[in-house]
Order: C-alpha cells, then sequence, then structure tokens
C-alpha cells in the first residue's frame, strides 16, 4: 500500500468545503447532545438509581461522550463519502493530480475522524456546561486520544461499507444491522454486568465496549494499567479496518 502525507490536502480541502456549512453544522450539533442529555439523561435519570455511587446523566454523558464519534465518523465515512466519490465526482478529479488513491481514501476517513473528535468533544462541552463531566488536563487529553482512534476505526468500517455500495439504500444495511446495535449494547445507555451472559459476550466484541470502559474509568478517575488489554481491542481492528478500507476502496476507484 502506496500511503504519502498529501492525504492532508484532501482534508485541508473538505475543510474548505465545511467552511461554508459550519455554523448550522455547529448549532445542530449542539443541540443534539443538549437534547439527549436533558431527555435522557435528566429525564429518564429521574426514575433511575445511582450507577456505581453517580448520577444517570454522569453515566449517560461519558457514554454519548465517545459514541457520539462513532456515529459521526461512521456517517460521514458512508453518505459524505458517497457523495464525493459517486455523485460530485470529487474523487475523480482529485485523482488527477499527483494524489494517490490511498492519499485520498485516507483523507476522507481522517476528515470523517475529525468530524467526529468535534462532535465528540461538542457533547463533553455540553455535559461539563451542565455540571455533569468533571474537566481537566489529563482528562481532555486521554479523552483525544481515544477519540481519534475510535474516529479513524468507525471512519475505516464505513468507508469499506462504503466502497462496496451501488447506492444509498445499501447503507441501511450497515447502520440497522451493525451501528445500532453497536451503539445500544456497548453499555453507553445502561451497565452490561445484569445481562444475559451471551448479550455480554457480544458486546465485548465491540470496540466501542471498551472505549466506553476507558472513558468512564477516566471520569471517575480510575484508569490503571489493567485498561490496555481494552485499549488493544480497539487498536487492533483499527489497523486491519483502516487497511482493508484503503485496499476495498482502492479497487472500486481503479475500476
Amino acid at each position: 500500500m502506496n500511503l504519502s502525507y498529501r492525504f492532508y490536502y484532501v482534508w485541508r480541502r473538505n475543510l474548505a468545503a465545511y467552511k461554508r456549512f459550519v455554523i448550522p453544522t455547529l448549532l445542530i450539533s449542539l443541540g443534539e447532545p443538549f437534547f439527549y442529555l436533558i431527555a435522557m439523561g435528566l429525564g429518564l435519570g429521574a426514575y433511575m438509581g445511582l450507577f456505581g455511587g453517580q448520577s444517570y446523566i454522569h453515566f449517560l454523558a461519558s457514554g454519548l461522550v465517545i459514541a457520539s464519534v462513532m456515529m459521526t465518523s461512521t456517517f460521514e465515512c458512508l453518505y459524505d463519502s458517497y457523495v464525493r466519490m459517486v455523485l460530485e465526482k470529487i474523487w475523480d478529479a482529485l485523482i488527477a493530480t499527483p494524489l494517490l488513491a490511498e492519499d485520498i481514501i485516507a483523507g476522507d476517513i481522517v476528515w470523517g475522524t475529525f468530524r467526529g473528535v468535534i462532535s465528540g468533544f461538542l457533547m463533553y462541552t455540553v455535559a461539563v456546561l451542565l455540571g455533569v463531566l468533571p474537566v481537566s488536563l489529563p482528562i481532555v487529553l486521554t479523552i483525544f486520544c481515544l477519540m481519534v482512534l475510535i474516529g479513524i476505526l468507525f471512519g475505516s468500517m464505513a468507508m469499506i461499507v462504503t466502497s462496496f455500495a451501488p447506492s444509498f439504500d445499501f447503507f441501511n444495511y450497515y447502520t440497522e444491522l451493525v451501528v445500532s446495535p453497536i451503539f445500544f449494547f456497548s453499555g453507553v445507555f445502561f451497565p452490561l454486568d445484569k445481562m444475559p451472559e451471551w448479550i455480554k459476550f457480544i458486546a465485548n466484541l465491540f470496540p466501542l465496549t471498551h472505549a466506553v470502559v476507558i472513558v468512564r474509568a477516566t471520569f471517575d478517575d480510575q484508569l490503571n494499567s489493567g485498561h490496555w488489554l481494552n485499549l488493544l481491542a480497539i487498536i487492533v481492528p483499527m489497523m486491519v479496518a483502516f487497511y482493508l478500507a484503503l485496499f476495498f476502496m482502492k479497487r472500486r476507484l481503479i475500476k
């Protein structure tokens, strides 16, 4: 696989296009976490007990911070990448430049990761402003690094799906059969320790489950060397997914 620093120019091109819609996009991105935390954190939380000595809204917010990265990077590398590749023919124009096919694909994955990190920090910002989550430099740095890993992982997975997509309808299979189960059964909305064993087994196969564990340990000041296995469960599939995304999407572009 050939990959150069030029993927940065693809990211910068997407950033230039994004600037035209940055204000409405940020307002929408701020509104979503606010309503999630108010409606579910405070509304549903009023009927819930404590989770490890913490309120339900604290439990929910810590999971949503990283889950929002997954959702944003996924949809960016599904629908938006497909539009740039098929409808707008932007990738056809880019391939005529000194950019390699791998540069274009990696640049779009990095862009999806960037959008995911923005979404995650907007969720984190709202939670901090509501007094739900703590804030400090070590926490911010740890969460940022984890967001980047999750963004690359799920952006790459989405790019693999995009490489086979004949139309927009194809994405429904992935979002409904893969993304939604991961979102709801990774410990974001409820603890997994009281679930049946077979559900816990499946949940532990999801990288997001391990990311949620690390995030909650970070916010609760319980992060230790024992979480390296959780980190490994994110890094390994991330590397595999990134390689496969480059391979399958390059094959589609060459056709």
